[in-house]
C-alpha cells in the first residue's frame, strides 16, 4: 500500500469511528509493504498515524518500506524532531537497508515497450 493511501484510509477511519479497528487490522498483516514513503510532505496527523502503525507492528511483524529518499534524509524530511525520532527509530532499528542504484525500472521498461516510429 502506498503511504499516502494508508494515512488517508486511517483519517477516514478516524472520522467514521473505526480508527482502532483499522489499526488492529493493519497490525495483523504478516508483511506490510509501504510504498512511496516521504514522496510528499506529511501532515502532523499523518505522521502520528504512521507512528501508530509502526508501533503496533514493531518486533511483531515485518514491514517493508520504499522511498525515493535516502534513509539519512528521513529525519529532516519528517520535520518535527520528536516524532521523526520515534518514526525513524522504529523503521531503522533492526532493519535491513537496501539502497538501490541505477535507472528506474519503469523508464527502462517504457523504452523497451515503446513502438518504433518511422520517419
Amino acid at each position: 500500500m502506498r503511504v499516502p493511501r494508508l494515512v488517508e484510509e486511517l483519517s477516514v477511519a478516524r472520522v467514521a469511528g473505526a480508527y482502532a479497528s483499522a489499526l488492529a487490522r493493519i497490525s495483523k498483516i504478516d508483511v506490510l509493504v509501504l510504498d512511496d514513503f516521504l514522496l510528499a510532505p506529511m501532515t502532523d496527523s499523518e505522521k502520528r498515524d504512521l507512528l501508530e502503525v509502526l508501533e503496533d507492528r514493531y518486533d511483531r511483524s515485518s514491514t517493508v518500506l520504499t522511498s525515493q529518499l535516502p534513509t539519512k534524509t528521513w529525519h529532516d524530511a519528517l520535520g518535527d524532531p520528536t516524532i521523526a525520532d520515534a518514526i525513524c527509530d522504529r523503521l531503522v532499528h533492526n532493519a535491513h537497508v537496501l539502497a538501490l542504484r541505477g535507472p528506474s525500472m519503469r523508464k527502462k521498461k517504457a523504452l523497451t515497450t515503446q513502438p518504433e516510429t518511422t520517419t
